[in-house]
C-alpha cells in the first residue's frame, strides 16, 4: 500500500533524496523568506537510498545558484518542478566543476579571507564531495568549508 507522507503541491519545486539528516541544512542555506510554504519530510524510507529527506516549496523556482548550494550539500538529490500538480521538470541535481562565491575557505591565510577576493573551489571527488581552493590549494571534504547563506 503505497502513503504520501507530505502534501501535494500546486506549484513550486521538489527537492528529494536529499541525504538523510541534510534536509534542514538545504533549508538553511537556501534563505527562504518566512512567507514561504515549505513542507519537509525527514528520514523517510527511500528504495533508491534507504533513508532520504524531501522538501516541498511552493511557488518557487529556484536559481541555478540555489541549485549548486543543495549539490554541495547533497550531490545526489533530484529536483522537480511542479505546475498545477503536474511533474513538468525532473533531473538529477550534478556538482559542477567549480564552485565561485559559494564557499568560505576554512584557511584563514587565504587570500580571500584576507583580501576582497570572491572564492573559487574546484570540485576534486564526489564520493565523497571534496573541493579544493584554487587560491591556496587546500583540500576540503564538502563537511569541512562553510557555505554562505
Amino acid at each position: 500500500m503505497k502513503q504520501i507522507k507530505v502534501n501535494a503541491i500546486k506549484d513550486g519545486t521538489v527537492i528529494d533524496h536529499i541525504a538523510a539528516g541534510k534536509g534542514l541544512k538545504v533549508i538553511g542555506i537556501l534563505n527562504l523568506p518566512e512567507s514561504d510554504v515549505v513542507m519537509i519530510g525527514m528520514n523517510l524510507a527511500s528504495n533508491k537510498i534507504g533513508r532520504k529527506d524531501i522538501l516541498k516549496i511552493e511557488n518557487k523556482e529556484l536559481t541555478q545558484e540555489e541549485v549548486n548550494r543543495i549539490a554541495l550539500i547533497s550531490p545526489h538529490a533530484t529536483m522537480i518542478i511542479i505546475k498545477d500538480y503536474e511533474v513538468v521538470q525532473k533531473h538529477s541535481l550534478e556538482l559542477p566543476g567549480y564552485i565561485e562565491k559559494l564557499i568560505i575557505c576554512p584557511n584563514p591565510k587565504c587570500v580571500t579571507n584576507i583580501e576582497i577576493i570572491e572564492s573559487k573551489f574546484q570540485i576534486i571527488d564526489e564520493k565523497p564531495a571534496a573541493v579544493r581552493c584554487v587560491y591556496c590549494e587546500k583540500k576540503y571534504g564538502i563537511d569541512e568549508v562553510k557555505v554562505k547563506i
